[in-house]
């Protein structure tokens, strides 16, 4: 078997663009056609950029090889131009090529990902949803936010929504805009907005459901600190990258202070930068994003990892629902999962750039038992709607808050 032909697609995500403004998705082909989806999280440079990068992985240590050889298209990935270090970019590219072959290697045995990993744990799978905005409320004026990212009881409203739906766990921010510039010390009016958002949605949920508190390291360590003495009387489930992700010696002295579990992840790649946060005890939540941080397999390995610690994995998905379904097939695999994010129920584009939606029942992913990743492009969705605009797919305010 055979590795011969690529196809990308960079598809615009529609308004409200929740999951970011777009999804660059892979198409693998082998010599006896059997096609592969995958999806590339990189957001580090525009996608017509991206594309090029991706076909030239592919053509360098892609095309021609067998699919099955993971490990070794890895190594030859990692090393690239002699860096043999956590490029994330790198790791975006590739983790997209490498679970476009993992859903090729199912296909041809007739099994999901999940049952070539270790085999099915898990029945189903919780789930945890943002508070994202109502229709009405998800197209704000030039200038302004949603107000269910402003306004703490609009959050609080919305949540409670969300519960009644089935939903176990929500995530909210309650601290506000951050930049390229964090972290910073957040002032007192921050902290008494974050107050506010805490007490209103426990209220809102009760013991019906936990929170999540989402932060994009927007704090130093005594900032951090001085937030998780408020969220602690509201007993969330995790404090999400209090510190910037880059020192985890620094986010361990946010963990080691409070009583709030510490999660992070979505911002690193590779085992190797993940074995630091569990060496240094930074956090017990490990929240690796499948198209970015080196693929299914390497998933695997730093969920073994954390397992020896007695860490759990939550897996990160603020991108397209393809990483949502290799997100799925490590979670269903891993002992210790513990909680998948999702984008509300993965319904609308999300569901429509798909030929069948992810099965989703009362806040849980039901585990597919389709061959592969268990699911596939909507190609000819994909194909009418490219992503035309020029700004990346996240992007973080470029001055101080």
């Amino acid at each position: 078997m055979k590795l011969t032909d690529l196809e990308i697609f960079v598809v615009g995500n529609p308004p409200p663009h929740f999951g970011g403004r777009y999804f660059i998705f892979v198409k693998l082909t082998t010599k006896c056609e059997i096609v592969g989806y995958g999806e590339c999280y990189v957001a580090t440079f525009g996608p017509e950029v991206v594309k090029h990068m991706i076909r030239d992985v592919f053509t360098r240590y892609f095309e021609g090889s067998d699919p099955h050889h993971i490990e070794r298209l890895w190594r030859r990935a990692h090393g690239s131009g002699f860096s043999h270090r956590p490029d994330l970019s790198m790791m975006g590219v590739f983790s997209g090529l490498e679970m476009a072959c993992w859903d090729i290697i199912g296909k041809a045995t007739g099994k999901p990902v999940y049952e070539l990993i270790g085999g099915r744990v898990h029945e189903r799978l919780r789930a945890y949803t943002y508070v994202y905005p109502d229709a009405e409320d998800a197209f704000p004026p030039p200038g302004k936010r949603a107000r269910a990212y402003t306004d703490p009881q609009v959050a609080a409203e919305r949540a409670s929504i969300y519960v009644e739906a089935g939903f176990t766990a929500v995530k909210f921010e309650p601290v506000g805009a951050y930049s390229v510039f964090d972290g910073r010390q957040p002032d007192q009016r921050a902290m008494e907005t974050a107050k506010e958002f805490c007490r209103l949605v426990r209220e809102a949920v009760g013991n019906r459901a936990d929170i999540l508190i989402g932060t994009h390291g927007q704090f130093t360590v005594s900032g951090a600190k001085r937030m998780a003495r408020i969220l602690e009387r509201y007993d969330p489930l995790w404090f999400e990258e209090p510190v910037p992700p880059d020192m985890p010696e620094c986010m361990a002295e946010v963990a080691a202070f409070t009583s709030v579990p510490v999660a992070t992840g979505e911002r690193l790649c590779t085992k190797y930068e993940f074995a630091r946060l569990l060496e240094f005890k930074a956090a017990t939540i490990l929240q690796m994003n499948l198209g970015r941080v080196g693929g299914i397999l390497e998933a695997r390995k730093i969920a073994a990892m954390a397992e020896t610690r007695y860490a759990q994995i939550a897996p990160h998905l603020y991108c397209g629902p393809i990483v949502g379904a290799a997100n799925v097939q490590v979670a269903t695999a891993s002992a210790n999962f513990l909680i998948l994010e999702s984008i509300e129920d993965w319904g609308g584009f999300h569901a429509d750039i798909l030929t069948q939606k992810m099965d989703f029942e009362d806040g849980h992913v039901l585990p597919p038992t389709e061959p592969g990743l268990g699911v596939e492009l909507n190609e000819e969705v994909a194909r009418a709607h490219p992503y035309e605009g020029d700004l990346l797919h996240l992007q973080m305010a470029p001055d101080p808050v």
